[in-house]
């Protein structure tokens, strides 16, 4: 319906058809005679207008549209009335000036809303009564009657506004007292314009001589953007499919992983066949104690007819490279029984239970081929005492699950679980209980009888000279693993190989030894010939004072070859391990280490000492320490140890300083006689030293006796 509002009342309705028909009566029969001449056949389409719900039309949809402003206003302003300034309904023809209403309050609310009063309600009521001479005006007079549309009140209600009208019902526009129609054609459209090229041009300016080029360039420009918005495109959907690919691939990636899959994939044991006790050297006590657990997994009957019962877990305690896995293998190939092995670090993930779910799966697969032997190496990274931390909430169920699989409420018989740690302190207490990890191995660092066995084991499996006794080797390796002497060979080995030789000499071996001790040779440094002096003569400073004293230990070698941190060395060699020393030996100690500061101080004077002396001050003074706060080496303080620096009282702490002062001095002169005595040893040493750089045992002993070295 065409809705006509007004700030006042009464406000009334005209159907759109109506309008429509006059509007195309106004563009194709203004003027026509035989417009009038049917009033029967407008009546007729009016009365089924009245009947019809009528949607919003757009100028466009009523063939306004190439309509200008003023021609649209002047054809608004012929059609409709509109107030005057007085607040009357007027015209622009003095003939409409009949056109009014009353703006008096009236006795009731329904002829103040409708003009007229009486009557029900969805009736149609008379409001014009006058002939219009306007084709819209003779529309209206010929319709009689005008439907009645309920106004929107001005005050909030919950009633619900609907127009009235012969049992159909439609909501009323809510945006004030204009219907969107009206809007719609009594507004101008708002949209932007689109320029079109011609008027491009004009607005630019441009010459006709170059509205050609103008276009030519135009076009191109759109071809060439049309080509890019192609090619942008293009490239937007090959990165949408390579992202897709690589979502799939993650997605798939994700699926394989722990902790979508579960359990991992099945644990395939392995078979020790090749690997026996006897590839294992220098830790006899150690194979001593597995032996029993070979003899059990060969012949458990053996054991259980007496009702005894095999420690379910061994764990192996040592220093790295001790063997304990090898130990571990040897088990197995010994018992020819499958073999298990894990490292602790690998049942630590960052998805919750993946540990506890690894460590089911490893003793499910075990407990399905028993007799068998799980090793667990670097026990300590997965049995590590319990705490609490916000940190790692869930990282106690996998120890949890260990602890439940080696001792909780199904039996694990013919599972032995060998574990292997070089930090036992780390490892919790409920793991190391009885039931357990209930037999405690300890591999330590093999002796000078074991270091001999594991460098003949060695070097049997390289070219070496018959003449090499692999026990000097041993005597100067003090300290070193089953590992340390296996990479020793091998450097002696490469050693040989880039020096052309057919076989590898005790020549190569040493310098395998010191390379390891010492870091290796810095020959590229230039060393001035008064430094180099030093050197030579503070090197045979530590040599003389070790060979001329009693109780210090029998030198190796001697150089004043640049290694690592130092400019020279003096190795010694003990006879033999030691497991304990006494006093004398730890004063000889002393002694040697005050050698090279005494003999600079002697041949150069007190102004040209160096401090070439600094690691050997730190090794006399941490023996002398150890003498009076642990060992019960002195008099004064008496047998007594002070290990807690905190606890002691100045007192006392100044009577150990004062001892441990006292050691020093007493030691450092008597380097000094002992040099002084035996100054041209002293000097001859020190000039074989500048002339060969490197001595051994043998050439040492020659010089000091005063023989030549012809013979090198």
């Amino acid at each position: 319906m065409f809705s006509l509002s007004t700030s006042v009342q009464p406000q009334v309705t005209v159907p759109l058809s109506h309008l429509i028909n006059a509007v195309q009566y106004l563009k194709t029969a203004v003027g026509s005679s035989n417009a009038a001449a049917k009033p029967q056949h407008r009546e007729h389409a009016l009365e089924q207008d009245l009947q019809s719900t009528e949607p919003t039309w757009n100028l466009r949809d009523l063939g306004l549209s190439d309509l200008g402003v003023g021609q649209l206003d002047e054809l608004i302003s012929a059609m409709l009335p509109r107030l005057s300034q007085q607040g009357a309904l007027s015209s622009s023809s003095p003939s409409q000036q009949a056109w009014g209403t009353s703006h008096l309050s009236s006795h009731s609310f329904f002829h103040n809303k409708h003009g007229f009063s009486g009557g029900k309600m969805g009736t149609s009521y008379p409001v014009f009564c006058k002939q219009i001479p306007s084709p819209l005006q003779a529309v209206c007079t010929e319709l009689r009657y005008w439907p009645v549309w309920i106004q929107n009140r001005g005050f909030k209600t919950l009633g619900k506004h609907k127009r009235l009208q012969a049992g159909f019902e439609r909501p009323m526009e809510s945006d004030g007292f204009t219907p969107s129609f009206m809007k719609g054609l009594l507004t101008r459209d708002k949209g932007m314009e689109v320029e079109t090229l011609d008027k491009l041009m004009k607005n630019k300016n441009i010459p006709d001589g170059q509205q050609d080029s103008f276009k030519t360039g135009f076009a191109e420009g759109f071809l060439k953007s049309q080509a890019l918005t192609q090619r942008t495109q293009d490239s937007l959907r090959r990165t949408r499919l390579v992202l897709l690919v690589l979502l799939l691939l993650g997605l798939y990636g994700l699926s394989k992983t722990p902790f979508l899959s579960g359990l991992d994939s099945a644990v395939d044991p392995v078979h020790m066949k090749n690997v026996t006790f006897e590839h294992v050297k220098g830790v006899e006590e150690a194979k001593n104690e597995l032996q029993e657990v070979v003899e059990f997994l060969r012949s458990p009957e053996k054991f259980t007819v007496l009702g005894g019962k095999l420690p379910r877990g061994i764990l192996l305690v040592g220093p790295p490279g001790t063997g304990k896995t090898l130990l571990a293998r040897a088990v197995a190939g010994e018992a020819n029984v499958p073999f298990y092995y894990a490292s602790g670090s690998e049942f630590d993930e960052m998805f919750v239970g993946v540990g506890a779910s690894r460590i089911r799966n490893l003793f499910k697969e075990a407990k399905a081929n028993t007799p068998c032997v799980i090793f667990i190496d670097e026990l300590d990274s997965v049995g590590g005492k319990r705490i609490e931390s916000p940190m790692h909430p869930y990282s106690r169920q996998t120890i949890n699950q260990l602890l439940a699989e080696m001792d909780g409420f199904k039996p694990n018989e013919g599972v032995i679980i060998i574990g292997a740690t070089n930090f036992p302190e780390a490892l919790d207490n409920a793991l190391i209980r009885p039931g357990r990890f209930d037999m405690q191995v300890t591999v330590p660092k093999p002796d000078v009888k074991g270091r001999t066995e594991i460098l003949n084991w060695y070097l049997r499996k390289i070219k070496v000279d018959p003449d090499v006794e692999a026990g000097i080797i041993a005597r100067g390796t003090v300290g070193f693993s089953g590992a340390d002497l296996e990479n020793l060979v091998n450097q002696a080995a490469l050693k040989a190989a880039v020096d052309g030789k057919d076989m590898v000499t005790l020549k190569e071996l040493e310098f395998a030894k010191d390379k390891i001790l010492m870091g290796p040779e810095r020959r590229s440094v230039e060393i001035d010939k008064k430094n180099k002096e030093i050197t030579a003569y503070h090197e045979s400073g530590h040599a003389i004072v070790a060979y001329y004293t009693k109780d210090a230990m029998p030198i190796n070698k001697a150089t004043i070859m640049p290694r690592g941190p130092t400019l020279g060395h003096v190795s010694m060699l003990p006879d033999d391990d030691r497991w304990s020393e006494t006093r004398a030996q730890l004063l000889a100690q002393m002694d040697v280490s005050m050698g090279g500061r005494v003999a600079e101080e002697i041949i150069f004077g007190k102004e040209f000492i160096t401090t070439g002396a600094s690691s050997d001050f730190d090794a006399a003074t941490r023996i002398a320490k150890m003498m009076v706060t642990r060992f019960g080496m002195c008099e004064r303080l008496g047998v007594m140890t002070y290990t807690d620096q905190t606890k002691r009282s100045p007192e006392t702490q100044a009577a150990i300083e004062h001892e441990v002062r006292k050691l020093l001095k007493d030691s450092y002169e008597r380097a000094r006689d002992l040099l002084k005595s035996h100054a041209k040893e002293h000097q001859n040493l020190a000039n074989a030293l500048l002339q060969y750089e490197t001595l051994d045992a043998r050439e040492i002993k020659m010089v000091l006796e005063g023989k030549g070295l012809e013979t090198r």
